[in-house]
């Protein structure tokens, strides 16, 4: 092709030269099949040391949610936060939720691994980190969510068939006291003050719970600050410099 391009130059003259500098016409096309078939174009390539994970849709755990549904499986974001904590390019790791929550154990699993890593963690709640997603967004050392983003605070439910036996009761309590447990300790917020949120009625149809909105999350204890990816991006630098100089503590 490169051969015909020069002959074709050779024989027409330099006026053809200013079409070797043109875009060639399949690369609209090609954009277009881009934004179609990933929904985005082409990213500019950037070396960054900060990894985005990205935590969207439904939590699927154990059980395979219908395809219609937009999930985040669990054991695809496993071997990315190993890949984190393992490569030495990677200085930190960004967490973006838009979750409506999912299966309980996933999301206290992928929590338990972000609290122990040894990079530096960021966390934005953009749009909504509802249910088990909450555990997700304090696990990170640092905390962001959106002026506009929610997050639905309620207690632990079962869907399908419940044996109803004391047995069972207690194993609820037991998973409620774990996800407690866990947020109290990854956030400023009081037991007392959670568990409050969990149980209010009167805010969710048909339920208990609370919404919490942006600054809401923020005067309760659960986040950390209302911002934006700028800021989120902002607080991690500075995270990773603090770590660089020795300083950095989980």
């Amino acid at each position: 092709m490169k051969g015909v391009v020069t002959l074709k130059r050779f024989l027409s003259g330099p006026e053809n030269e200013e079409h070797e500098n043109r875009e060639p016409e399949n690369s609209s096309e090609q954009r277009l099949d881009n934004i179609k078939e990933l929904g985005q174009t082409q990213v500019p390539d950037f070396r960054s040391d900060i990894h985005c994970l990205t935590i969207s849709g439904q939590i699927e755990g154990h059980m395979v949610l219908p395809p219609q549904n937009k999930t985040t499986k669990y054991e695809h974001v496993i071997p990315q936060l190993v890949a984190v904590e393992e490569n030495p390019n990677i200085k930190g790791l960004l967490i973006v939720l838009n979750t409506v929550g999912g299966d309980v154990e996933a999301g206290l699993a992928l929590s338990e691994m972000i609290a122990s890593l040894s990079k530096p963690s960021v966390s934005i709640v953009l749009g909504g980190g509802h249910s088990i997603g909450s555990s997700i967004a304090v696990s990170a050392d640092y905390s962001f969510i959106a002026p506009s983003a929610t997050m639905t605070i309620h207690p632990i439910r079962l869907t399908g068939l419940v044996i109803g036996v004391p047995q069972t009761y207690e194993y609820l309590d037991k998973m409620q006291d774990r996800v407690i447990r866990f947020i109290v300790q990854h956030s400023n917020i009081t037991e007392a003050k959670l568990r409050e949120l969990m149980f209010r009625t009167g805010e969710l149809a048909r339920d208990i719970g609370t919404v919490l909105v942006g600054k809401d999350a923020v005067e309760c204890g659960l986040i950390d600050e209302v911002g934006g990816i700028r800021d989120a991006i902002k607080k991690l630098n500075e995270l990773k410099a603090k770590k660089k100089e020795g300083g950095f503590l989980q």
